[in-house]
């Protein structure tokens, strides 16, 4: 794609071009709805060529026109090729791309080595072109771990402590911003971080990521009951927003925002609100209360759980005063994220 030049635009066009890495993921497409309707072009990243048709279809499912003005670029977090020519001509980047898996990797440089090698890659390259400004997705991974049990909210001012024991994940979120960081302060693109909690609202496609899980779960009553487990929620248009916001507000450069609807949700009070809002769509959500050391014993055989047993009876609280003082971010309800989560997965059949 050739540098934007100084033709006149049709109104509500922005002459500015955004690249958003890793558009089939579930934030990465709600950034691209966000963007597009703010009037940017959109360049995306994906991993092979084959993925643009399903972007495509996330973004007409997400009520993008068929003509949105979305173009894509083949890269992976894991080579150097085709990042100088995905920055091209962009004066914005937000990096979304970063690997989130279902169970505990075997090694844990399957998650490290991409999430702190490919934000890199994605600094370079954007320094090297003259991007304004590099939002990266961070999370509240790299925020609220590794720390004594505490009362008080986590803010920005809060690190993870990689060297505890706090699993792959975890690490390569907290590795990945300290890297970004680092690589800045020695000469690089503005950056700003969005450290978001929990992401639920509304699927585009049936894959989606590891959070919309838990939903999908209680929705289908795979869940024999409700575990002890506490998680802070937000909803993933919410999320955008505060990736744009963060984009071009002037005080945001140098800035980690926490995106957080407000206190923890139980699994028992996110059944609740389901069977509340849906009625006899949710008659499958379970009811039962579940004791800790049965879902520890379950997780020997469900590797899926072994990621959640450190939580079991904790509720981390979560500040979000940052993003609403300095940006006037104003997030949806922690109901509303859940609800909307259920109603998509019913729509798109998954349910």
């Amino acid at each position: 794609m050739e540098p934007l030049g100084a033709e006149a635009k049709e109104p509500g066009v922005r002459d500015e071009t955004v690249l958003v890495t890793g558009g089939s993921g579930f934030v990465g497409v709600h950034c691209i709805l966000r963007l597009l309707e703010d009037g940017y072009r959109v360049r995306t990243t994906v991993r092979s060529a084959g993925r643009e048709d399903d972007v495509r279809a996330m973004l007409a499912r997400g009520g993008a026109p068929a003509d949105a003005d979305v173009t894509f670029a083949v890269a992976d977090l894991t080579s150097d090729d085709g990042w100088p020519e995905a920055v091209a001509g962009c004066q914005y980047v937000l990096h979304v791309a970063s690997p989130f898996p279902l169970g505990v990797p075997k090694d844990e440089d399957e998650l490290i080595v991409p999430a702190r090698d490919g934000a890199l890659r994605v600094l370079r390259a954007a320094r090297e072109a003259g991007v304004r400004r590099v939002v990266l997705t961070s999370s509240f991974a790299a925020v609220g771990y590794g720390h004594e049990p505490r009362s008080t909210p986590f803010t920005e001012d809060d690190w993870t402590d990689a060297t505890a024991d706090v699993g792959a994940y975890t690490r390569s979120k907290t590795l990945a911003e300290r890297a970004a960081w680092d690589f800045v302060a020695a000469g690089g693109p503005e950056l700003a971080t969005v450290n978001p909690v929990g992401v639920y609202g509304p699927v585009l496609a049936p894959d989606y990521s590891t959070s919309v899980e838990l939903v999908s779960r209680l929705m289908t009553g795979k869940v024999p009951g409700l575990p002890p487990l506490s998680y802070s929620v937000v909803d993933v248009r919410d999320v955008a927003d505060l990736h744009v916001r963060a984009m071009t507000d002037p005080a945001a450069a140098g800035e980690r925002f926490l995106a957080v609807a407000g206190e923890p949700m139980s699994t028992a009070d996110m059944a609740s609100v389901l069977r509340e809002r849906l009625g006899e769509r949710a008659k499958r959500v379970p009811t039962r209360r579940v004791p800790a050391f049965l879902v520890r014993v379950a997780s020997i055989f469900d590797p899926t759980l072994k990621l959640v047993v450190p939580e079991l009876n904790k509720a981390k609280r979560v500040s979000n005063a940052k993003a609403r003082e300095v940006l006037g971010w104003e997030p949806r309800s922690r109901e509303d994220a859940i609800v909307a989560t259920a109603e998509s997965l019913i729509d798109l059949g998954l349910v």
